[in-house]
């Protein structure tokens, strides 16, 4: 947080006016006060602030009319709005028209300094990945984007991470709906406590209930002990339902009543037990669809939904494919440096990337790889052409057919893998997607321990 800020606060109660100013000046910052909106913008015409503070409700010009004409004065300059009205849908409409952050009334002077504290560090502003002279937005070393529209929505996320709202974060697969999710939770006050994520469509329906919810010794073949599930083990913190969508409607209704109950019961459970926590729910799916298609409650949906977040695609934010580039091929490249020339950096922004982020992390990763001593090429990514090799490999021995084993099948991929890297067993594993000594063992299997060793 900067020590010294100029800041405007306008409220037509003197009384919150000499309040909120005593607070920030014994803070060390420089206040102008203003009665109204009318006020308030002759003072902003003729100054520059870094931070405005504004009462919504307000005679001669409401809060959002002043929030709007001062942005079109200074874009931006923050703003956070004061309302007693508060509720998380009206924070939502305010963020939305352009404010920073909210405020409900009564609030103390630490309320007051922690927006003060969020304002002034949002989110972190490293310098620049690229030679572009915009500011690129990273967040926990996992978020990087230069994308006004992304960069918006880890600003609406910051500010209502203070909430315990639950959360509904929609996107394509491999766009960062976890890590967005694990933001949401870092920036919350509950980020001292557990953050638990669960795979909804990993488990079926009656082991996720038991790893939700827990269940007693005894409840079930196998129960031989008493198990705390995923929603006790994330008490007092955040609970992320990855692919909430996969969840049978069954095991929504118990959901829905843990989210109105704050209690959980254990498969076998003879009574109710209490837990606190935040639910974030992430799917790749248009959940109004499954909802319209009677595969998604329309309660559940409901209560879920109070923060709705849409995560955009790869293809929609073209501008960030650069910057992930450098960034990727910078951390798989650390034993040497690998060149992105132009050329290659204009192709990888015309390709659509439909596995999105991950496709693209993967794909430097093998092209990294593969340009074992110089520049990084087109061809070493793998793209475009890589349907047309699956369906019609050149080389006979990767030909699939119905009646080939799964074995044959992962034999003969291991063998081009080694191949393509002359026999580097550990880039061949990388490749892979295991581990050296899977792969060893593998070798052992089909009895192909003779390719060479590194």
């Amino acid at each position: 947080m900067q020590e010294k800020a100029n800041i405007l606060i306008v409220d037509d109660e003197q009384q919150m006016l000499l309040a909120m100013e005593a607070v920030l000046a014994r803070a060390g910052h420089i206040i102008t006060k203003a009665e109204n909106g009318q006020a308030a913008l002759e003072i902003l015409s003729k100054n520059k602030f870094d931070l405005m503070i504004s009462d919504m409700k307000m005679p001669v010009m409401t809060g959002i009319e002043l929030l709007q004409q001062a942005k079109q004065l200074y874009p931006q300059l923050p703003v956070v709005m004061i309302t007693a009205y508060g509720t998380i849908n009206q924070a939502v409409e305010v963020m939305k028209s352009g404010a920073f952050d909210f405020i409900t009334k009564p609030f103390s002077a630490e309320d007051l300094e922690g927006v003060l504290s969020r304002v002034f560090t949002p989110v972190k502003r490293n310098a620049p990945l690229s030679t572009k002279e915009n500011s690129v937005t990273k967040v926990d070393k996992a978020i990087i984007t230069n994308d006004p529209a992304f960069k918006r929505v880890l600003e609406i996320t910051a500010a209502v991470a203070q909430s315990a709202a639950s959360v509904l974060v929609q996107g394509e697969s491999g766009t960062g709906k976890e890590l967005v999710s694990r933001f949401i939770h870092s920036a919350s006050p509950r980020n001292t406590k557990p953050f638990v994520a669960v795979n909804c469509a990993a488990l079926p329906d009656n082991l996720l209930e038991s790893e939700l919810f827990g269940h007693e010794k005894g409840s079930f073949t196998g129960a031989v002990g008493t198990k705390i599930g995923k929603f006790e083990l994330a008490d007092g913190g955040t609970i992320l339902l990855d692919e909430i969508s996969e969840m049978d409607l069954g095991l929504q209704a118990k959901l829905l009543r843990v989210l109105q109950e704050r209690e959980i019961d254990r498969v076998g459970g003879t009574k109710p037990v209490s837990v606190d926590v935040r639910v974030i729910a992430t799917t790749n799916r248009d959940i109004r669809q499954c909802v319209a298609a009677n595969k998604f409650r329309a309660d559940l949906y409901y209560r879920l939904n109070v923060i709705p977040l849409y995560i955009p695609a790869l293809r929609e934010r073209k501008g960030d494919i650069r910057l992930l580039l450098e960034h990727f091929v910078r951390q798989y490249g650390q034993a040497g440096l690998k060149k992105l020339s132009a050329e290659l950096v204009t192709k990888l922004e015309s390709y659509d990337w439909p596995g999105n982020i991950r496709e693209l992390q993967n794909a430097c990763e093998r092209a990294v790889l593969l340009a074992l001593d110089g520049d990084l090429k087109h061809e070493h990514f793998m793209l475009g052409s890589m349907k047309e090799r699956v369906l019609e490999p050149q080389d006979e021995s990767l030909t699939l057919y119905p009646g080939l084993s799964v074995a044959d099948a992962e034999r003969k991929l291991i063998n081009e893998t080694l191949r393509s890297t002359n026999n580097n067993k550990t880039k061949a594993a990388e490749l892979l997607g295991i581990s050296i000594r899977t792969l060893r063992n593998k070798l052992h299997e089909y009895n192909m321990d003779d390719a060479a060793e590194n």
